[in-house]
């Protein structure tokens, strides 16, 4: 395991492609979350957190929870501000089609609790209390097998290293945090190192890649909205992605959890490390446009996403242009006036009223996957 000294780079920082062929994801240590395993060689999972107080009606909620795994969420997080949510997570884990986390501040008690149920728990040693509480904490987690994620954000440092540079506090957090850790013995752990800053998590994720070998949970924090926040969150996982850092995913957006699961889809799938599944190609419209592109495409998008099957599906404008420009795509659907066409591949498949065409198009999808 490489240790360098705190505050010094590594000397290949600044270039990628040497990065690539030191950083690799199978160098870290493998640890198991339910029935995910994160860390050595297995597949990045993608990640999201509850964003709404727990239902009353618990199959409401894990109906929830398996929509969320058929659009490929493989872990989900809750917050857990009291006793009657802990003990209610650690009944729900174990009917849960997703691993659970536990994200627990400050009241050591509730991580006791959740530990009975759930599959991992996210603390911060430090903000726990006591040594005697974390200990305490740590012990019951080795009894259990389940592992600890230890957060560590650039806006809430601790106090003493809130001076310091943000990259230079957080691994100095991460060191901390690690010597508390394995002052117990204890190594079942996985790190997030998150800044609502880009660049800040790229570099402070790649200082701890070279440090240490414990699996990374990538993400940009506090990264906003929709479009700024897809943004921040595809510059910095894409980089790191790219060069073999982050055993796990979380995009982060004010938005809802399906959309932190479908943006971590893709970013997943354009880093090359999440194949199959549908590839949807659709025109941004113009003034020739006849054909309800938008609609369609919001109407069928959740269908298209629970596909494990490679396909593409283009969704176009018109018929001007529609067909050809998407001469690649396994199956595609324009229209004009009252009438809509579906193609393969280009070429004319079926022509059908317009009303028609939403039900058509799920009747040729479904052949498709079936071929």
């Amino acid at each position: 395991m490489i240790r360098l000294p705190l505050g010094e780079t590594p000397a290949f920082a600044d270039n990628p492609r040497q990065m690539n062929s030191i950083y690799t994801r199978e160098k870290t240590r493998a640890i198991r979350v339910g029935n995910s395993a994160l860390g050595g060689d297995s597949p990045v999972s993608i990640q999201t957190m509850w964003k709404r107080a727990l239902p009353g009606d618990r199959e409401l909620l894990l109906k929830d929870l398996r929509r969320f795994a058929v659009l490929g969420c493989d872990i989900i997080r809750f917050a857990v501000p009291d006793e009657e949510n802990a003990k209610l997570l650690a009944e729900l884990a174990p009917l849960s089609p997703i691993p659970i986390v536990a994200d627990i501040h400050f009241d050591y008690r509730l991580a006791l609790i959740v530990l009975d149920g759930v599959h991992k728990v996210r603390i911060n040693p430090g903000n726990i209390g006591a040594d005697w509480k974390v200990k305490e904490v740590l012990a019951k987690a080795a009894d259990t097998g389940i592992p600890i994620r230890v957060g560590i954000n650039g806006g809430s440092l601790p106090r003493k290293l809130r001076e310091l540079p943000q990259v230079e506090g957080m691994i100095a957090a991460a060191e901390n945090e690690i010597e508390l850790l394995e002052a117990q013995g204890f190594r079942n752990a996985v790190f997030s190192l998150k800044s609502s800053s880009a660049a800040n998590t790229i570099e402070v994720n790649r200082r701890f890649a070279s440090l240490w070998d414990y699996p990374l949970h990538l993400g940009v924090t506090e990264a906003g909205p929709m479009i700024p926040g897809i943004v921040k969150n595809t510059r910095a996982l894409l980089q790191l992605l790219g060069e073999g850092i982050g055993s796990t995913i979380r995009v982060s957006l004010s938005a809802p959890e399906e959309d932190e699961v479908v943006t971590g889809r893709e970013i997943l799938r354009e880093a090359g490390l999440r194949p199959g599944g549908v590839d949807i190609v659709s025109c941004p419209r113009c003034g020739r446009s006849e054909f309800p592109v938008h609609e369609l495409v919001g109407q069928i998008q959740e269908e298209l996403y629970a596909i494990r099957k490679s396909l593409t599906i283009a969704v176009m404008g018109c018929v001007v242009n529609g067909p050809e420009e998407a001469r690649h795509a396994d199956i595609g659907i324009t229209g004009s006036g009252n009438e809509a066409i579906i193609f393969r591949r280009g070429e004319l498949k079926r022509k059908i009223p317009m009303d028609q065409a939403l039900e058509a198009l799920r009747e040729e999808i479904r052949e498709a996957v079936k071929e």
